[in-house]
């Protein structure tokens, strides 16, 4: 196959960050994706529409002309929100998620929940106004070893949360173990999840043997490689309640290179691609559109892309860093090669 042409995919996780650099990340994303579930961890978190607005404009100045790349917000959630603030997001119609991270779990989660019970208030509004929640799916407490994170997670938040409300719609985001892909599967029709590119394709070799690669540090971190297997088999195989959803989480290549380097991949620049590779890998090339481009917006209610992308097999190589504002940033496979290329996109000349 030369040429791969599918409905265009939408990003059901998708960090851009805010001021100087938002421009030179969101035309990444919008020669690719058709919209993106847009992560609010900024500093300070958005946790109220009126800062979720503001955002959502700066968003749509910074995307390169003539695109129609949609940005689908997000709500911050902390122990405190008011259910009144999940009816003023809702009524928005541009709001479409709340994010819940565990306090301390990533990058600007310090703001997030400490007690999940401190906001059934909450949740209960989250369900009553048809809003997903979408869910950093670790705990934080210091005495459980950073591989076990998602699994303990599991067990002692997300099961009792389902049990607790249940007429909320879930996505748990980032899947990272066998343990978790056997935990959706069994979960309720409410419950979904997204899968990184990074995590289709990488074990925690690649960012531990023989040396530590911190442009493959991510959270949750990479696991073993019966993990990576299990699912690369889920995202292939079908199941409807399996999306993309990247990750893409920039940060300058200073920050990234440093004693305390923060955790986040940055695949914008090759993220469909790398999600073709990973499928053409498993022999699936041909249920990558239900992956990419149908299955999320089924989960979210939205409608499917009427239009299309194309790939084509040609390699290119990334170049060792990008613009980041005043700083540079490191790609994911920088300096290497991907396989598939975007074709002529009407949708953006920015690619």
């Amino acid at each position: 196959m030369e040429t791969l042409t599918i409905a265009r995919p939408d990003d059901w996780h998708l960090h851009l960050r805010d001021g100087a650099a938002l421009a030179d990340v969101v035309h990444w994303s919008a020669a690719r994706f058709g919209r993106a579930i847009i992560m609010p961890n900024l500093t300070p978190p958005l946790t109220t529409t009126d800062a979720v607005a503001a955002y959502r404009e700066r968003i749509l100045a910074a995307r390169p002309a003539g695109s129609r790349f949609e940005p689908l917000m997000t709500l911050y959630l902390t122990d405190n929100t008011p259910a009144r603030e999940i009816e003023r997001a809702a009524a928005t119609g541009f709001i479409h998620a709340v994010k819940l991270y565990p306090a301390g779990a990533t990058t600007n989660s310090d703001s997030g929940v400490t007690d999940l019970r401190r906001c059934d208030e909450a949740l209960a509004a989250i369900a009553e106004h048809d809003l997903t929640l979408c869910l950093h799916g670790e705990v934080t407490h210091p005495e459980t070893d950073i591989f076990d994170r998602e699994a303990v997670f599991l067990d002692e938040r997300l099961a009792p949360l389902l049990d607790r409300h249940r007429h909320l719609r879930v996505v748990l985001e980032h899947l990272t173990t066998a343990t978790a892909v056997d935990f959706v599967r069994q979960g309720p029709e409410r419950l979904g999840a997204t899968i990184t590119p990074q995590h289709l394709l990488m074990n925690r070799n690649d960012l531990l043997a023989g040396g530590i690669r911190p442009h493959h540090y991510c959270l949750p971190i990479l696991k073993r490689e019966g993990d990576r297997a299990a699912l690369l088999e889920a995202a292939t195989s079908g199941h409807p309640r399996f999306f993309l959803g990247t990750d893409s989480a920039p940060h300058a290549q200073s920050a990234k290179e440093d004693a305390c380097g923060c955790a986040g991949i940055f695949t914008a620049p090759l993220a469909i691609e790398l999600y073709a590779e990973a499928f053409e890998q498993a022999g699936a090339l041909d249920r990558l559109e239900g992956f990419a481009s149908h299955f999320g917006a089924d989960f979210y209610g939205l409608p499917r892309a009427t239009d299309t992308l194309t790939l084509t097999r040609q390699a290119r190589r990334l170049p060792d860093t990008l613009p980041y504002g005043d700083a540079r940033i490191v790609p994911l496979r920088a300096g290497g090669t991907i396989d598939w290329s975007l074709a002529s996109d009407p949708q953006t000349e920015s690619a």
